[in-house]
């Protein structure tokens, strides 16, 4: 078992709890974005056996990260929504950096690659002009809210793994984002199984496609990647804050984030 993925996965599912961040691109940023693509893809492959290594220190992290932190990402965003975006907007920057280097962009990118990084913000940046309503906890959970919850953990977690495009964010466009977060917090183990079940589906899907554009098209690729992380920015930045103390707080949260992204990033890519 590759046990060093346990703080990786923490840190994957504490992320993927907040909308705009994707935990895809938190991948990229611990060096495992293509080993996760690999292993998701090949898990029902005669080497299930190497792939499932690395995978369960991994998702036990992730699970743990999500129940664990949904509650205080919750609070976070409740009592300081502002404060807690710009830390992630340093963070989400922090990873371009990244991205390009793997991409070797400096002698890899031609115009084709150019214009699918832009044609990448475009779609990640028009997710942010729908402006999503969360809506409410649905109460009533009936059989066309179990086929609701099972596609939205498809689409979601489909999108999870993209780096750039959170799964949170596409779960509040299909308003379920609530549901699941009150179902996690409260160990509501119906919504959590169908749910759950949406998302294991749609991770081998999503990493199957992905995986085959990175053999053949890995520059193009990536350079789509590196636009949805910069789409991304938009989604995630939350305006100028109001008065000079709150400015203050949120430049130094975000060179917070930008510091611990390129620290992390460093760490894992030396």
């Amino acid at each position: 078992m590759e046990w060093r993925n346990l703080y990786r996965g923490l840190i994957m599912g504490s992320v993927e709890v907040v909308p705009g961040i994707s935990g895809g691109t938190i991948a990229v940023l611990l060096g495992i974005y293509e080993r996760l693509i690999e292993a998701i893809s090949g898990f029902f492959s005669k080497d299930w056996q190497k792939h499932l290594s690395f995978l369960v220190p991994l998702g036990i992290g992730m699970v743990t990260a999500i129940f664990l932190f949904a509650r205080v990402v919750d609070w976070l965003f409740k009592h300081f929504p502002m404060q807690t975006q710009f830390f992630f907007l340093g963070l989400v920057i922090g990873v371009i950096p990244y991205l390009y280097q793997k991409a070797e962009g400096k002698t890899k990118f031609q115009g084709k690659q150019y214009i699918l990084l832009i044609i990448g913000f475009v779609i990640v940046g028009g997710l942010g002009i729908l402006n999503p309503n969360e809506g409410q906890v649905i109460q009533d959970i009936s059989t066309n809210t179990y086929i609701l919850l099972f596609i939205a953990g498809f689409i979601g977690s489909g999108v999870m793994i993209v780096p750039g495009i959170s799964g949170s964010m596409i779960m509040m466009l299909l308003g379920v984002y609530p549901t699941i977060m009150a179902a996690i917090s409260n160990f509501q183990f119906s919504v959590i199984i169908v749910a759950g079940a949406g998302i294991a589906l749609g991770f081998i899907t999503m990493s199957k496609i992905i995986a085959y554009f990175l053999r053949n098209y890995f520059t193009s690729t990536y350079a789509i990647i590196i636009g949805l992380v910069i789409g991304a920015v938009t989604i995630v930045f939350p305006g100028i804050p109001a008065g000079i103390g709150s400015i203050i707080v949120c430049v130094l949260l975000f060179i917070g984030g930008l510091i611990a992204a390129l620290a992390l990033g460093r760490l894992e890519y030396k």
